[in-house]
């Protein structure tokens, strides 16, 4: 799908809001339709004559003006992209609408993500492809002074979309090729074409860098461990540093602590931290920030063998910290916390953000609406919440007292991987911040909101690809 700042499109489009009552460029059908309630202006409602009609004209509802945002004109506009790809059309003409209430880059922003949205697919694997064919040109009707504008905002969007889309073709790989050394290659083949260093370390010098915990919960696999560190240098001349975490389980049985067979259909996603890492660094790179970006992934698989940890061992970590395994399948939260001291004490990050889909309370808790959130920083957590409402993908902070860390002290070792059953996203996020030093940090827990058993507007089923905006957008405003 090509953007082009002139007038041309096969059918033109008319965007539409609840309190329109008369419309210049429809003639009475239009007006007719709006008068007998038959079309009535709701976000993402659309009409269209372009079957039949040799003046083609596809009305668009945005919903009612004073509660349209961001996210709302994207879902309108995704829905427009799939109408558009149903009809077989080629080409749209789009006049760019105007909101007070929102800033004209944002609105650009918003429009040419819900159309490009409409384009994602994953048939990879599928030996009949669906054949409905892209829309090749949309063309933005726009004021002259804005020309400069709208060619930014449709060039940092499109560079947001490779991200996100990279980020779910990653999650959507089945983990029998999507194993640990088959992410370091991806992300070595995806980032270094745009400007990113990345190395990557195997089980022996990940032993060397004494990351026990990491180490231990990757025992039990075939598939060789693999540090990915990810060095994107966009102001040299700074030495602050934001450290992206991802969690890299590529495949999680849980372990002896076993899954159901039910519960292991979509384990390959628990990856998705990881890979919302990588799709957010390509962004970044891609759009050229200039701010220093760091992504540390420790990708491993977590699987039962005669070799495999086993509840009830002690294991030792990078940090020196020793902890009780009272759970096999609490394991992402043992690799984070190699990385995250990686990322505190090697890299030495001012601000860490931690990414993962760590637990199945966060989903029971806030459902696929609202990322959890745990911080040692209100500072550094306002700016993800602004930087989460730009990219429309919300996030709640869960309550951190202090009284919740005596769930994770351990009887025979520093700490316990297991809070039990009560407040488990908090006493998840908890633990991780034993392992940042002071360093300021926000953990994301997207088990509920980085893969969708159904599509929800522009999020399709499998992974969505979040939180790749916020992380881009907290990289870029903060």
């Amino acid at each position: 799908m090509n953007f082009k700042l002139q007038k041309g499109g096969e059918v033109k489009i008319i965007p539409v809001t609840k309190e329109t009552k008369e419309l210049e460029d429809a003639n009475e059908l239009y007006s007719y339709l709006m008068k007998k309630d038959l079309f009535k202006g709701n976000c993402g409602e659309i009409y269209s004559n372009a079957l039949y009609s040799k003046d083609k004209v596809i009305l668009l509802g945005l919903g009612e003006k004073n509660k349209i945002t961001c996210n709302s004109l994207r879902k309108a506009f995704y829905n427009l992209g799939v109408e558009l790809m149903d009809l077989k059309i080629e080409s749209a003409d789009i006049s760019i609408p105007i909101f007070k209430n929102i800033d004209y880059k944002n609105t650009v922003q918003a429009i040419v993500e819900g159309l490009l949205q409409s384009e994602y697919s994953f048939e990879k694997y599928l030996t009949k492809k669906k054949t409905i064919p892209s829309v090749e040109n949309i063309y933005l009707d726009i004021l002259e002074e804005k020309k400069e504008e709208t060619i930014e905002a449709i060039e940092e969007t499109k560079n947001l979309i490779e991200g996100i889309f990279l980020t779910r073709n990653l999650v959507n790989e089945p983990a029998m090729y999507m194993t640990p050394k088959a992410l370091a290659n991806n992300a070595k083949k995806e980032l270094e074409q745009v400007g990113v260093e990345v190395k990557v370390y195997g089980a022996k010098e990940i032993e060397e860098l004494g990351m026990e915990a990491f180490l231990a919960v990757s025992k039990g696999s075939s598939q060789e461990p693999q540090l990915i560190v990810m060095n994107y240098k966009g102001n040299p001349n700074s030495d602050g540093k934001l450290a992206l975490v991802g969690k890299g389980l590529t495949y999680d049985s849980g372990g002896y602590s076993i899954k159901t067979s039910n519960g292991m259909v979509t384990m390959h996603s628990d990856m998705a931290g990881s890979a919302s890492v990588i799709g957010a660094m390509k962004s970044i790179a891609m759009s050229k920030l200039k701010k220093n970006v760091v992504g540390i992934i420790a990708a491993c698989e977590n699987m039962i063998s005669g070799k495999a940890y086993k509840p009830g061992d002690i294991i030792g970590s990078m940090s020196g910290k020793t902890i009780e395994v009272l759970n096999t399948d609490a394991e992402g939260r043992l690799t984070l916390a190699d990385a995250l001291w990686y990322a505190a004490d090697v890299v030495k990050a001012d601000k860490i953000i931690d990414i993962a889909t760590l637990t199945g309370a966060c989903v029971v808790a806030l459902g696929n609406i609202n990322t959890g959130a745990i911080t040692n920083n209100d500072t550094l957590m306002n700016n993800v919440n602004k930087a989460a409402e730009i990219a429309g993908e919300p996030v709640w902070e869960l309550p951190h007292n202090d009284e919740y860390k005596e769930l994770i002290k351990g009887t025979f070792a520093d700490l316990k991987n297991s809070g039990g059953r009560g407040a488990g996203t908090i006493t998840a996020g908890l633990f991780l911040q034993e392992f940042v030093k002071d360093t300021p940090w926000v953990h994301l827990d997207i088990a509920g909101t980085s893969y969708l058993s159904s599509k929800n507007a522009y999020l399709p089923k499998g992974a969505t690809g979040v939180p790749v905006k916020t992380l881009y957008f907290l990289a870029k405003e903060y």
